[in-house]
């Protein structure tokens, strides 16, 4: 059983950086791929970007490739997410998570299991 508790969202303007955080209990994070996805109401969870076991390797969706930046620390069980000029659209909440089926591409949220409880971000124009 894994814990994942989200932190860093709020209120920032457009053209503006928050990095959210995601701390995980257990002994064993570093031994999953961890994602970051945002969940619109009443819209499919979206996939935003993942990271392997030790770090060296990410992958980014299109809509935030050169904006956003995951990143990781085994030794704090801790995944990042800094995003920079963030857009209104950017506006949702965002969640990370455990990518535990490897049936599944690291791109599909069915593969995920373990989110965290989400993070409100909103961006003001």
């Amino acid at each position: 059983q894994v814990q994942l508790v989200e932190s860093g969202g709020g209120l920032v303007q457009a053209g503006g950086s928050l990095r959210l955080s995601c701390a995980a209990s257990g002994r064993t994070f570093s031994s999953y791929r961890m994602g970051w996805f945002r969940q619109a109401p009443g819209k499919e969870r979206e996939f935003l970007a993942s990271i392997s076991t030790s770090g060296g390797s990410t992958y980014y969706a299109d809509s935030v490739k050169g904006r956003f930046t995951i990143s990781r620390d085994n030794t704090k069980n801790t995944v990042y997410l800094q995003m920079n000029s963030l857009k209104p659209e950017d506006t949702v909440v965002y969640y990370c998570a455990v990518h535990y089926d490897g049936r599944y591409l690291f791109t599909n949220p069915e593969g995920y299991r373990y989110w965290g409880q989400g993070t409100q971000v909103t961006v003001s124009s």
